[in-house]
């Protein structure tokens, strides 16, 4: 027995030391294969670069994407050059009150020749009612009758179209901010003016 448990120490300690020496080998290979796939790790920088500490550049100054920073000096000159906020609403409103001013006219104009063209009509349907053997006598009265008739409703469609131009450009400049104090007055005197000739 003796015998058995010598020879099995002597194994053990073979396969000990045996042991021992092939993980001393394996560690210096595992090094050794660390370093060789640095070497041969294919060069990443091109396509992307990782900034860290180590390569961080601390003595140039870094890009900024946007528009270039102003200097000191200059800070001052777009503050004189900028617009005031209260004049730009001022010369907006301005511009749509000439605007709304020019459309106005435009609806006044055309409004005074469609009462002159009914007052026209009139007096035409008045010479009919005090003598009605004028229209058998003179053959342009009844073109004229017909004329004045497709000119009045021409104008009427004219001061419609001119009225819902004026209704647009008063939505738009209240879009815009513009205030109409006067826009229900216009309506009002409108549908005076329309009240009366239906008369």
């Amino acid at each position: 027995m003796k015998h058995t448990k010598s020879i099995t120490m002597k194994l053990l300690t073979i396969f000990t030391l045996l042991l021992l020496a092939v993980s001393g080998a394996a560690a210096q290979s595992l090094g050794e294969a660390a370093r060789s796939a640095r070497k041969n790790k294919p060069d990443t920088t091109s396509t992307s670069h990782v900034y860290d500490n180590d390569n961080l550049p601390t003595n140039d100054g870094l890009s900024v994407v946007g528009p270039a920073p102003t200097d000191s000096k200059s800070a001052g000159t777009p503050k004189a050059a900028a617009v005031d906020p209260a004049t730009a609403r001022q010369q907006t409103a301005d511009a749509w009150k000439e605007k709304l001013d020019k459309q106005k006219e435009k609806i006044a104009a055309l409004s005074h020749e469609l009462d002159l063209d009914q007052r026209e009509l009139q007096l035409h349907s008045a010479a009919l009612q005090t003598d009605p053997t004028i229209a058998v006598r003179d053959v342009k009265f009844n073109k004229d009758a017909a004329q004045y008739k497709s000119d009045l409703d021409a104008k009427q469609k004219a001061l419609d179209t001119a009225r819902q131009e004026m209704d647009d450009l008063q939505d738009q400049a209240h879009k815009a901010g513009v205030a109409q104090n006067d826009k229900d007055s216009d309506k009002d005197k409108d549908k005076d003016k329309d009240n009366s000739k239906d008369k």
